[in-house]
């Protein structure tokens, strides 16, 4: 955010904020428009329509690199002035004004956070402020893009490397040549892989190849009836590694899958809910973890940057590091010596250099392969010979290095690649960070081709859009003989993401390529069940007379899961739940508050759990500012918080903080915590009375727009 503020000091910078209610950085904006919550995508089409009625489309950025813009440009007229008023709640001045400020004020950023992902239609609404970019022509410049706040430091970093419920590391995806890939890489005999998993088909689907239940929904594979699941049982055991429980919705099922396993283990520097709001009187078990400061290791942030961290003191009483905790299971599971193969080990515990090494080794296909440790602690040893501006080293012993090496960094550590700070940047040569977008998808979708048209990269050989390559592709170039004798051995039969050597990837560059191909952008997605973004009304909305027009989807098995979304939606609760409940997140607190409400100069700040309510809508209750009152969500979660009467919030809108936990129903559960380990701050989740919603691409859970209504206590 410091950023932003000082591009609107120095550099006048506009700033518009999108978001139901008039937040701290809603303050600093030039223009607020403040959306019915869950109306993002005809909000973005209403721009998008006065950007084409206008003609301020980038028409010759849009031709060259982007796919099926005409499809977007065909929906955009579905969404006039008027009836995107009618919809989002956002006059239709403030969105014409919307547009002409992006319009007007080219290079343009697009940033969301949580309050755009975190919907039932979530991908949906980023594919929206991605296709914004493209029809302005604002991807691949400085000043461009689209570009997302996180939680906290590594979640960046905690995706690229596979903590996802449907990929291997590097976003592999779980088909059967990833995992030939990463058995690969991690030199096992892939009879072995195999024999870890379950070979039974379940409704269809082989477990090895299927996504797994995401931590939105884990307490569905607990509770949900067994013949429903592609796959052999309910969840009997979870492990909840640094995962706030109370993060997730509908926390009655929550609890009620944490007593129903057979075992809970919390791996966390804190007890967090899973280990304290069970009603359990066995079978839970808190293994205390080290904080960041008590290890070391590199981790991403949200610009793909890295940085190597180092241990600034020996971890605390019992707490172990993460790793060694890792290998210490692997140890008494028997699988010590395939889950480090390549790893050595000092002291019985896997050396963490080696395990970036391995990352390095197998990472390719979003270029995390030439950050290696010794590259990164020579960043981090001379981080104030970097420049603020350029992140490059002027001088000293890192010179001519650029700092954290954002990813993609091509090929081997020895290829010195500076890194790509500005992704799909066509006035860089790609060894100096330039780039493209990606041939992902083949050359052609229904007889258009799919490959950028007379637009290339600086320097590049090919000056028009390509293919992946692969070694086929560098034959056909004639280029294969740039290859060394060990290279070709590995590169043959492969492509640039599973080439271990490095070769295909190197060659391209050297010919000024970019190994992931040159094509165009594309607006439409043929794999997901919306191809363009289309708005679809909350499952939980106030506005029944939309649903005929915008309806959800019909109930769905989505990997292992039943998914509903029509059966939800068909039920008219907004009489008896008549306000708009959304939640976010507050700078006082972080993620799910244990660490943050357990620091007293943070806890200081914000003491009370609370739900902010419109003067209006507080009037109507007899509700005072300061008072208690008993907010319940349309499943019937109740809980007790203090009422912040305040036109932060326009009326029918409710917001809540997501960071407090630690009292369920009006019910405090201090009692339950470890002696000495009560956070300063506790208070009711507002997950408590958050409700149903599922994104049938990622299975991100709906937070941003429910019912609810409010009573004074």
């Amino acid at each position: 955010m410091q950023h932003i503020l000082i591009a609107k000091e120095k550099n006048n910078a506009k700033i518009i904020v999108v978001d139901p209610r008039f937040s701290r950085t809603a303050a600093h904006s030039d223009l607020h428009c403040a959306i019915r919550p869950g109306t993002d995508i005809p909000f973005i089409y209403g721009m998008l329509w006065h950007i084409f009625e206008n003609g301020w489309e980038d028409k010759t950025f849009i031709q060259q690199r982007v796919f099926e813009m005409e499809t977007i440009r065909e929906e955009a007229k579905k969404f006039p002035p008027k009836e995107v008023a009618n919809i989002t709640g956002v006059s239709e001045e403030v969105v014409y004004q919307a547009a002409k400020l992006m319009a007007e004020n080219r290079p343009g950023t697009v940033i969301w956070c949580m309050g755009g992902t975190q919907h039932h239609v979530g991908n949906a609404n980023t594919r929206a402020y991605c296709i914004l970019q493209l029809a302005l022509g604002n991807m691949g410049v400085s000043g461009g893009g689209t570009n997302i706040f996180r939680g906290h430091d590594n979640v960046q970093g905690a995706t690229d490397l596979g903590l996802l419920f449907d990929n291997l590391p590097g976003y592999y995806g779980l088909t059967s040549a990833a995992w030939t890939h990463w058995t690969h890489v991690w030199d096992l005999d892939m009879e072995w892989v195999k024999s870890r998993f379950d070979q039974t088909p379940y409704l269809g689907k082989d477990p090895m190849t299927t996504p797994g239940i995401p931590c939105s929904r884990w307490h569905d594979g607990v509770l949900e009836d067994k013949s429903k699941l592609a796959q052999k049982d309910n969840i009997r055991m979870a492990f909840f590694w640094g995962q706030s429980v109370n993060t997730e919705t509908r926390q009655r099922e929550v609890r009620d899958a944490l007593d129903k396993m057979d075992t809970v283990v919390v791996v966390d520097p804190f007890p967090t809910m899973a280990g304290v709001m069970h009603r359990r009187k066995n079978g839970v078990y808190l293994l205390p973890a080290a904080t960041q400061f008590e290890t070391q290791g590199s981790v991403s942030n949200s610009g793909r940057s890295i940085q190597w961290r180092e241990k600034v003191i020996e971890p605390l009483f019992e707490s172990k590091t993460d790793i060694e905790i890792m290998y210490r299971l692997a140890q008494k599971l028997g699988i010590a010596e395939q889950y480090t193969k390549r790893i050595a080990k000092e002291n019985d515990l896997p050396v963490i250099e080696d395990i970036t090494r391995e990352i390095n080794r197998g990472m390719w296909t979003i270029g995390m392969t030439g950050q290696s440790p010794e590259r990164l602690k020579l960043h981090t040893q001379n981080w104030g010979t970097f420049s603020n501006k350029t992140l490059e080293a002027a001088g000293g012993p890192a010179k001519g290095e650029t700092y954290g090496l954002p990813w993609p960094c091509w090929g081997t550590p020895e290829a010195k690649h500076p890194g790509t700070q500005i992704l799909y940047n066509q006035s860089k040569h790609v060894k100096d960070g330039g780039g493209n977008f990606r041939a992902r998808y083949g050359v052609e979708y229904n007889g258009k081709n799919l490959l950028a048209e007379g637009t290339f990269s600086k320097g590049a050989e090919i000056q028009d859009g390509y293919p992946e390559f692969s070694d086929k592709l560098l034959k056909q170039l004639g280029w294969w003989d740039d290859l060394t004798a060990e290279e070709k051995a590995e590169a043959e039969g492969r492509n640039w993401k599973t080439d271990l050597s490095g070769g295909i990837v190197r060659v391209a560059i050297k010919h000024g390529c970019i190994p992931f191909g040159n094509a165009k952008a594309r607006c439409i997605v043929w794999t997901f069940p919306d191809q363009v973004p289309v708005h679809r009304e909350p499952l939980y909305t106030p506005r029944r007379d939309l649903v005929a027009k915008y309806p959800t989807y019909d109930d769905m098995q989505v990997h292992r899961l039943p998914t509903l979304y029509k059966s939800i939606q068909d039920k008219d609760l907004s009489g008896k739940y008549p306000l708009v409940l959304t939640s976010g997140r507050l700078v006082e607190y972080e993620g799910g508050g244990e660490e943050s409400r357990s620091n007293p100069w943070l806890a200081e700040l914000q003491q009370e759990m609370f739900v902010e309510i419109s003067p209006a809508d507080a009037a109507d209750r007899g509700i005072r500012n300061g008072e208690f009152v008993w907010l319940e969500g349309a499943e019937g979660g109740r809980i007790k918080v203090q009422a912040m009467v305040t036109p932060r919030v326009k009326p029918g809108v409710t917001f809540m903080p997501y960071h407090f936990a630690g009292v369920m129903h009006g019910e405090s559960l201090a009692p339950n915590y470890p002696e000495g380990t009560v956070p300063y701050v506790i208070g009711e989740s507002a997950n408590t009375a958050l409700t149903y919603g599922y994104d049938p691409v990622t299975q991100m859970q709906e937070t941003k727009a429910s019912l609810c209504q409010i009573v004074k206590a």
